[in-house]
C-alpha cells in the first residue's frame, strides 16, 4: 500500500526513463535560471525542513514508551508531509525543461530522495497497521531511522542548492553593477 495513489503514480511517471545528466561547475553558469522554478525549490526547501523536524520527532519516539496511536498521529504528519512535497516536486519535474542546469540537477538530486522517502513512509505505515502493539521492531525502527537519514539529507541538500542560486544571483547583481566582464 503506497502513501497515496498520488504519489505511487507520480514516482512511476516520474523515474521510469528519468536520465540524470552529471553537469560540471562550467555548465551551472551558462543558462538563464527559471523564476518559476527557483520559486518552487524554495518552496521544497520549505516544506523538506518540515518534514524534516517531522522524522526526527517519528525517529525519536522509538526511544519512548509511546503508545502506538501516538505513533499513528506522527506517521500520519509524516505521510501528509511527503504528500505534500512529493506535488511540489511533481511541478518541479513538470518545469525540469525549462530549468536552468543547476537548477535541473537539484530536481535530479531531489527525485530520488523523495523515492526513498516514500517507500519508507509506506514501509511504516503497512508495519504500524499490522503490528497495532507499541512499535519496537528492528524493521519499524529502520524504517524510521531511514526516513529521518533521508528527509535530512533531502532538507540539506535543497538548502544549499537554493543557497547557491540566492548566492549566484547576488553576484550576477555585483557584476552588473561593478561591470565586470564575464570569462
Amino acid at each position: 500500500m503506497c502513501i497515496s495513489k498520488f504519489v505511487c503514480a507520480w514516482l512511476a511517471a516520474a523515474l521510469v526513463g528519468f536520465v540524470m545528466l552529471p553537469l560540471s561547475a562550467p555548465c551551472f553558469a551558462a543558462a538563464q535560471e527559471n523564476p518559476e522554478v527557483s520559486t518552487l525549490l524554495n518552496q521544497a526547501r520549505d516544506e523538506a525542513a518540515v518534514l524534516s523536524r517531522d522524522a526526527d520527532d517519528m525517529e525519536a519516539l522509538t526511544r519512548t514508551a509511546a503508545s502506538w496511536e501516538t505513533h499513528a498521529d506522527t506517521l500520519h504528519r509524516i505521510k501528509e508531509d511527503v504528500n505534500k512535497l512529493a506535488k511540489t516536486t511533481e511541478k518541479l519535474v513538470s518545469a525540469r525543461g525549462s530549468a536552468s542546469p543547476w537548477q535541473r540537477q537539484a530536481i535530479d538530486r531531489m527525485v530520488p530522495l523523495m523515492r526513498d522517502l516514500a517507500s519508507n513512509t509506506t514501509a511504516a505505515i503497512n508495519h504500524l497497521n499490522q503490528n497495532r502493539l507499541r512499535p519496537t521492531t528492528p524493521d519499524y525502527t529502520e524504517y524510521l531511522k531511514g526516513n529521518d537519514e533521508t528527509a535530512h539529507q533531502l532538507a540539506d541538500t535543497l538548502s544549499n542548492f537554493v543557497q547557491y542560486g540566492q548566492t549566484r544571483a547576488k553576484m550576477e547583481k555585483l557584476e552588473q553593477r561593478l561591470e565586470v566582464a564575464r570569462r
